[in-house]
């Protein structure tokens, strides 16, 4: 996997890997709406494709997700075939209270326990995702993807059926090693992770 990744930095894939992260670190001069509208996209996320959620999330906008009423916001979730219509809608407006996370995460010393705490139906993985891609790279983000292409490269020895947060924050340490390796930021390596189990730059 090391090898790998350093064949893809010189590549094209390197070119999207950095644009990500450049549209990401500008989440700093974003308005709190703009980070309440990636926090909507990473509730989605939880044990669904992430394709699908930008689906939803490119149709809902900023608005949707801000104003519209749960039954429109799950109509439009059950339109894409995304899972657990009901929930995820609920978590959603559930959220709103929240619509100025980007105010509230300033001065947390740990923004991802404040998240999990705080955020229904956002656990370690979705919060680490929404930190990412509001430019927060010094988490990992640890999905079916990244844990199995750990296991594969035998970093860890099993992936566990239910990630506790301690377990989460082991595993996660190694991931940060790896990474240091590399020369990386997390989110970094997240990327070249991903891409080589799926092919893809997403977000």
């Amino acid at each position: 996997m090391i090898e790998e990744i350093k064949r893809l930095q010189k590549t094209s894939v390197k070119n999207k890997i950095d644009s990500k992260l450049k549209e990401f670190s500008s989440f700093k001069d974003k308005d709190t709406k703009e980070w309440f509208y990636e926090l909507c996209f990473c509730l989605l996320t939880a044990n669904s494709k992430a394709k699908t959620a930008m689906s939803i999330q490119d149709e809902l906008g900023v608005a949707g997700f801000c104003t519209h009423h749960g039954d429109d916001v799950r109509d439009c979730i059950i339109k894409h075939k995304h899972r657990f219509h009901n929930n995820k809608s609920r978590f959603i407006v559930e959220a709103r209270e929240h619509i100025d996370i980007k105010e509230k995460l300033k001065d947390k010393k740990d923004k991802r326990e404040w998240l999990v705490n705080n955020i229904k139906g956002l656990g370690y993985k979705e919060g680490s995702h929404f930190l990412k891609n509001t430019g927060h790279f010094d988490v990992a983000i640890l999905d079916r993807h990244i844990n199995r292409l750990l296991l594969e490269e035998g970093y860890i020895k099993e992936i566990p059926k239910t990630i506790t947060p301690k377990k989460y924050v082991e595993i996660e340490k190694i991931f940060k090693q790896i990474a240091k390796q590399l020369s990386m930021n997390c989110a970094e390596l997240d990327f070249y992770m991903w891409y080589i189990k799926t092919g893809e730059v997403l977000k």
